[in-house]
């Protein structure tokens, strides 16, 4: 793609730039030569016309996306590199080639030096999701570089950027397979338990490949628990807990879709006499409950997704907090997270002091939780640190 315009910043606003920032908010923009359009790849100049980087533009806060620092084409050469840096980081994981799990992510945005796209890699098949024009409009390089790369061990490529678009994003197509052909409900493999992942229907790409770890902490915990896993979803937390040799397991979630696939899940693992569901509103259930477990999963969904939002949703899980750790037996461990880009860490740490301190109870932390090394943030992107949990105990 050619550049087809030239963005000037405003005096003092290089230095995040500098910082190695990947991302250039639309208030730092002086002038724009040429007409950009959504997509397009786009020079960035300092306001003495110095070079600073190449991106995506896009017509919006972020208005650019930074691909590089350097003055390089990006071109198919491009994307075959910084795609073979991020698998060679799998590769080093132990994720690649390994017989146990076959579920990773292959690309983490901003993490991967490719902001704005993310690839999950489920036992042959990539799912894609492109979270800007730039990265949608260059997604058949991608699939051409993946397939170079990985060879045979690629099966398929499925194109579920439908979501994750500009609602009125011009040319936005239909979620679809860009290369290759396969059923939309896939048997996958983690740390040697099976998943079924539903691609075209399930949350995200299809699982919460960002608790791989914590789920395995949870196996140090769950040997004789009575555990509520809420907002289960597909059941990952409640197939560690029977695996561990949890007494019973409640996995409770409000979708009625989410909890048939976690009871398919418990199943396919052989698993389920000590097993049971319930499809309610998890708010609702966990302020009405006493006592009544000894091991308690809050998982929730992102409460906010703006900064906007963001008092509402500290309040949210605050609440939430509060009532599990009211409800938990004496002795009984929490793993609670926030999945929520715009809570920071120092954020979610306050709240969930707080949510103790309001119950009166004495509260150890045991873990401080995050997201696992297929998941990497780049150290001048902290806001690619989305995934925060503690484990408590409480007395």
């Amino acid at each position: 793609m050619k550049n087809k315009a030239i963005l000037f910043l405003k005096h003092g606003k290089d230095k995040s730039v500098k910082r190695l920032h990947p991302w250039i908010f639309s208030g730092a923009i002086a002038k724009i030569e040429g007409h950009p359009i959504e997509g397009d790849v786009v020079d960035l100049f300092d306001c003495d016309g110095n070079f600073l980087a190449k991106g995506h533009y896009q017509p919006d806060s972020i208005t650019i996306r930074i691909l590089t620092f350097e003055n390089e084409e990006i071109n198919s050469t491009f994307w075959q590199k910084r795609l073979e840096i991020a698998l060679a980081h799998r590769k080093s994981c132990g994720l690649y080639n390994s017989n146990k799990t076959n579920v990773f992510r292959l690309v983490n945005g901003e993490g991967d030096y490719l902001p704005g796209l993310i690839i999950d890699f489920y036992n042959g098949i990539a799912v894609i999701q492109c979270h800007s024009g730039g990265m949608y409009y260059q997604r058949m390089e991608i699939v051409k570089a993946l397939k170079e790369i990985m060879n045979e061990k690629l099966i398929a490529v499925y194109d579920k950027s439908e979501e994750t678009l500009p609602f009125k994003f011009p040319g936005k197509a239909k979620n679809v397979f860009l290369l290759g052909n396969a059923n939309n409900e896939i048997e996958v493999c983690e740390n040697g338990y099976k998943f079924i992942i539903n691609i075209a229907e399930g949350q995200k790409t299809g699982f919460f490949i960002d608790q791989r770890e914590n789920r395995q902490i949870l196996l140090q915990y769950a040997k004789n628990c009575e555990v509520a896993n809420m907002f289960a979803y597909t059941g990952g937390f409640s197939v560690y807990a029977l695996g561990a040799g949890a007494s019973y397991v409640y996995s409770i979630d409000s979708s009625a879709k989410a909890i048939e696939l976690a009871s398919k899940n418990v199943a396919l693992n052989n698993f389920g006499s000590n097993h049971k569901t319930i499809t309610t509103d998890v708010l609702k259930y966990i302020s009405n409950i006493a006592q009544k477990y000894s091991l308690i999963i809050l998982d929730p969904p992102a409460f906010a997704k703006h900064t906007g939002n963001l008092n509402n949703a500290l309040q949210a899980y605050k609440r939430l907090n509060a009532n599990a750790i009211k409800a938990i037996k004496p002795g009984g461990i929490i793993f609670t997270f926030s999945c929520s880009q715009v809570v920071s860490r120092d954020n979610f740490r306050h709240l969930v002091f707080a949510a103790a301190a309001s119950t009166g109870r004495q509260v150890k932390i045991l873990h401080q939780l995050t997201q696992p090394n297929d998941h990497p943030i780049s150290i001048y992107h902290p806001e690619g640190e989305y995934l925060k949990g503690l484990v408590l105990k409480v007395e």
